[in-house]
Order: structure tokens, then sequence, then C-alpha cells
């Protein structure tokens, strides 16, 4: 029995460590120097790095929806029809913005866009809400 009461004697209060814990959580002011400006060339550099990205571009022919036991009976040879006439201009995106519009080419035996208009941002947030 006695160690039993010298086991519990040695538990730390519980409820000190929960103030000294809120203690600790406690948010503090901090001062930052200001930010000393730099010269125009490492703006440059900095741009350069963006400029030389690879960015993916996405090209939509048009969109259909089937229903999946539709979809698992598709095979080779199967036709797709899409909700765009083969006269309306394809839609480009980046990420999941809409910001050109154009026309299928060949160009070398490839598939190709010709970009008929460039959307500002105001065109591409109203077409990107309709659709």
């Amino acid at each position: 029995m006695a160690k039993a009461a010298q086991g519990v004697a040695e538990k730390p209060d519980v409820e000190q460590d929960a103030s000294q814990s809120e203690a600790q959580k406690q948010a503090q002011s901090v001062e930052f120097d200001e930010a000393v400006g730099s010269d125009a060339a490492g703006n440059s550099a900095s741009l350069d790095i963006l400029l030389d990205m690879n960015v993916p571009i996405t090209v939509t022919i048009g969109r259909t929806e089937i229903q999946v036991r539709r979809l698992l009976q598709l095979g080779p040879g199967s036709v797709v029809k899409l909700d765009k006439s083969i006269e309306e201009p394809m839609d480009l995106y980046l990420k999941d913005v809409k910001f050109a519009t154009g026309t299928a080419v060949v160009v070398d035996g490839r598939f190709a866009i010709k970009i008929t208009q460039i959307l500002g941002l105001g065109n591409s947030a109203g077409n990107a809400a309709k659709q």
C-alpha cells in the first residue's frame, strides 16, 4: 500500500500542466524588418524562370453524357456523338480557365488548333460560369 501512495504522490499536477500549455499558446506580436528593394536585373531573372516553364493546355472539341451501361459497351469502332457541330470553335483551357477559342487544322499529319480568339479575364470568367 505504501507503494501505491508513493506512486500517486509522484504524478504531476494535471491542472498545472494545462495552465502552462495555455500560456505557451498565447499569440505574441512580432515586428519584421522592412524588405530592401532589389535591382531590376533580379526581377528580370525571376521572370525568365516563369517564362521558360511549360504549362498544360487542354482543348475541348465537345462534351456529352452517357449512361454507365453504354460506356461499358464502348469499344474500338464505337462512335460517341458530341454536343458541338464541326463548324463551332473549340475551347482552349489553361487549368480549368477558358482562355481562347480556335479551329482544328492538320499540320504535318497531326491535329493542331489555330487560335481564332484570345479571351480576356472578363470573357473567360463569364464563359466558365456558363459551363
